[in-house]
């Protein structure tokens, strides 16, 4: 399908098949549509309502496209798609090394800040990560130390194409969507955040639809796109391909209910303070609670931990037993560059 034919059926308000959005995007992102197609495609898409099928097609397109990388193993993921505005340190980014430290590989993708204050490769460069590392070098990470972090701008060079338009638009498109799923190291295991609770099914069906065959879509009735200690978080587990609803309570899992503000972070600098503070048991607070919490689910998804109870304890014994902190110092070893100031 090209790129015209599915704008005609996108303004009559009919839904796109996965192959054809996949095509459609394969030509969005080729350099050859010009801007007014491109508009003319994500204003369309946007007015229908995009559906679980057409993000899994534009995200595969994304990632066919993306630099390759081949993690040479069942990898998780652990990310959310932002837009919650809640100003929260990086609980996904701090998470990744406590499960890291636990056992389980973890190929984060992710990019710069855009409604916080600071994203994961923010804060991972802050924290004196090489986040432009080759993916010859993350693959080595990934194997010495059980993570890698693929930075969004540098896999996704096709995207500079649909950028200018995008702006232009300022309002969300299908590309704000897609850009968790599109992670190059094609996921096994998921554990997705979303801003609002109308994306949970549509993102629960993408990722299945994608190749995760053990995942949830979570959302925090604070707003939170994370597992959040505040109150409960609306889920959706997906396994093999079918789909549970499920709410977690901080309470049933032991971990104290905490104010929302106690979870805000602040600059990159600030946020790569938390995460050492964190890891390495300085902060016993609500910010540890929130990281533990969220790596025990994602440790429950890979089979790590039997229950969400087990992958909790096994989260906190990790940071207790000051592997998560010397998880990251040593792979700093031999991953450091300079940050400027």
């Amino acid at each position: 399908m090209t790129l015209h034919e599915a704008i005609n059926k996108l303004v009559k308000h009919e839904d796109l098949t996965f192959d054809e959005t996949k095509a459609a995007h394969d030509e969005l992102t080729s350099g050859i549509a010009d801007a007014t197609m491109i508009a003319s495609y994500l204003t369309a898409m946007a007015a229908k309502g995009v559906k679980p099928q057409e993000i899994a097609g534009a995200a595969d397109s994304l990632r066919r496209k993306a630099l390759p990388f081949d993690p040479q193993a069942k990898v998780l993921e652990v990310v959310g798609t932002g837009g919650d505005h809640s100003d929260s340190f990086n609980i996904s980014t701090t998470s990744m090394f406590v499960i890291a430290a636990a056992g389980v590989k973890i190929a984060k993708h992710g990019n710069r800040a855009a409604s916080s204050k600071s994203g994961a490769a923010d804060v991972l460069e802050a924290l004196g990560f090489d986040i432009n590392a080759t993916p010859e070098k993350s693959a080595q990470l990934l194997k010495a130390y059980n993570f890698c972090f693929l930075f969004a701008q540098k896999y996704h060079p096709s995207m500079r194409f649909v950028g200018p338009a995008r702006k232009e638009l300022g309002f969300p498109t299908i590309f704000n969507l897609i850009g968790p799923l599109a992670n190059p190291a094609r996921p096994t295991y998921e554990l997705l955040g979303v801003y609002s609770e109308d994306l949970m099914q549509p993102m629960a069906e993408a990722i299945s639809q994608l190749g995760v065959t053990s995942g949830m879509v979570i959302h925090g009735e604070d707003g939170l796109d994370e597992v959040t200690v505040t109150g409960p978080t609306d889920a959706i587990r997906i396994r093999d391909g079918q789909f549970e609803k499920l709410t977690l309570n901080p309470a049933d899992y032991g971990i104290k209910i905490a104010n929302k503000q106690e979870l805000v972070g602040g600059t990159p600098a600030q946020n790569a303070q938390i995460t050492r503070d964190v890891l390495a048991g300085r902060d016993t607070g609500a910010k540890r609670d929130a990281v533990i919490f969220n790596a025990g689910v994602a440790l429950s998804l890979t089979g790590a931990a039997p229950t969400i109870q087990a992958g909790i304890d096994l989260a906190r014994k990790t940071i207790e037993s000051g592997a998560a902190i010397k998880r990251l110092d040593d792979a700093l070893a031999v991953d450091h560059v300079e940050v400027s100031a």
